[in-house]
């Protein structure tokens, strides 16, 4: 793969953004308007339905449909357990019993007396949507989500796996055109987003791996360890949903390329200092970059103000899929 850059992407010392969260189903909003949220706050929750299992009950028993429920030792709506007996039959003679025993806990979900089956229903999965960043609830839709608003530094990659995370910004390198290798990656920086230079190498990503690190923030990664560490070549699809044990944020391209100078300055400015991240990334049309959003306090607020500041103000609906996990970690 060549190297790619791409200009145009926001690097903004101060901006407004707002981050539309909604849950893929209806469920509960757990916030008000005008309530002061920080990235790991559950703004709202739901439950999807658990996986349904088909038992064939009859088959078993050796008995017609309509007679199902006169061997049923289990009601529609009763909770059951893992090979506990929901249905037996009644021999003259106890040797000859035969049960039919749950394969999943969870509730007796529905029994045909045309069929002959019982579908069991695993328990339903509660879904927890945080806010992702820092800032203010601005607009609540019933049952749906929230909209979050975030006075913050703001800054895009051009390419990024791995999904939401939140952790202080931590600087490895001393130098945009430094290659982050693994030695750079240190036990202390368990839990931070690790700021790199020019390129990542996948014994850095090992690395990150095994000292839990949140998040990598580079300028660069080798097509070939980008292939190694997903095990697929990534085609034209989004990304933000791969289980490779951090966020992998690129700002520049693929090769050793030297971060911006204004990107990696922010980072610099910023060390220390809490930030939320994602590596979600949608090429085709609808683009979405990876970012980093790191909140503005107070002191930050009364320096950065300037008739030459920069101020963004965009709306991103994030719907979180069932396969992903939609609550940061603390």
């Amino acid at each position: 793969m060549a190297h790619a850059y791409t200009p145009g992407l926001r690097v903004a010392p101060d901006a407004i953004i707002r981050k539309r969260r909604l849950l893929p189903i209806p469920g509960e909003v757990l916030v008000s308007e005008g309530t002061q949220v920080s990235a790991t706050t559950e703004v709202a929750q739901t439950a999807l339905p658990g996986k349904v299992y088909p038992v064939n009950v009859v088959n078993q028993l050796s008995i017609a449909p309509g007679e199902i429920l006169a061997y049923m030792l289990k009601h529609e709506g009763e909770a059951i357990a893992k090979d506990e007996p929901i249905a037996e039959n009644k021999p003259f003679i106890k040797w000859f019993k035969t049960q039919v025993r749950a394969p999943i806990s969870g509730t007796v979900e529905s029994i045909s007396k045309v069929t002959g089956q019982v579908f069991l229903r695993e328990p339903p999965e509660v879904i927890r949507l945080s806010a992702y960043i820092d800032g203010t609830i601005v607009e609540v839709t019933p049952q749906q989500g929230v909209v979050v608003e975030s006075h913050c530094a703001f800054l895009q990659g051009i390419f990024g796996v791995g999904g939401e995370t939140a952790g202080m910004i931590t600087l490895a390198v001393r130098s945009p055109d430094e290659v982050l290798t693994a030695a750079h990656v240190k036990p202390e920086y368990k839990d931070q987003i690790v700021i790199g230079g020019a390129l990542a190498q996948k014994e850095t990503f090992a690395r990150a791996r095994e000292l839990g690190v949140r998040a990598l923030v580079v300028g660069g990664v080798h097509d070939r360890d980008l292939k190694e560490l997903l095990g697929y070549d990534l085609g034209v699809a989004i990304t933000g949903t791969e289980k490779i044990g951090f966020t992998l944020i690129i700002t520049e391209g693929f090769g050793a390329i030297p971060m911006a100078k204004r990107t990696f300055d922010l980072f610099v400015a910023k060390a220390g200092q809490k930030a939320a991240c994602s590596g979600a990334t949608q090429i085709r049309a609808g683009v979405i970059r990876p970012e980093v959003i790191i909140p503005l306090g107070r002191e930050d607020e009364s320096t950065v103000h300037s008739p030459q500041s920069l101020r963004v103000e965009f709306a991103w609906a994030i719907r979180c899929a069932s396969s992903a996990s939609p609550t940061l970690a603390s």
